[in-house]
């Protein structure tokens, strides 16, 4: 997978998703930007609730269930200091419809161990490149 982000102005990037979509990101007046569109880490905890949802309502259709509603309440907590990262994600599932408790937790838990790349990406290692003007740098970060 591969995508490429452009600055706008200020704090603000835009960028289109392998799969078509422009995102905007961008951050508050009082650092620089002008809220144009949501921060990096707003979107990282949006991520990981979307991956997971998807996740469960993908095992629950494999059991034959169909869920009425879906509701997830997301709480991420941050470290004080940078780079302020999440120390802590609580995800509160809401399911509405005839779904044996058994069933929604085996659906939760194949998506923690198992499913979610976002939440496994998390702790992945990054590496990271650059160039200036067009000539590439000579340290590996």
């Amino acid at each position: 997978m591969e995508l490429t982000i452009n600055w706008k102005e200020k704090m603000a990037f835009s960028g289109v998703t392998p799969s078509g979509h422009e995102i905007i990101l961008d951050a508050a007046p009082e650092v620089g930007g002008e809220n144009s569109g949501p921060r990096p880490t707003e979107l990282l905890l949006q991520a990981v609730a979307g991956c997971t949802g998807m996740d469960i309502i993908s095992v629950l259709h494999k059991m034959r269930l169909e869920p009425s509603a879906f509701q997830m309440d997301v709480k991420g907590e941050r470290a004080e200091d940078h780079p302020k990262r999440f120390t802590t994600i609580n995800i509160h599932y809401a399911l509405d419809g005839e779904l044996p408790e058994d069933k929604v937790v085996r659906a939760i838990q194949l998506s923690k161990d198992k499913y979610c790349s976002v939440s496994h990406s998390l702790n992945s290692e990054i590496t990271l490149s650059y160039s200036i003007n067009g000539v590439p740098g000579e340290k590996v970060i």
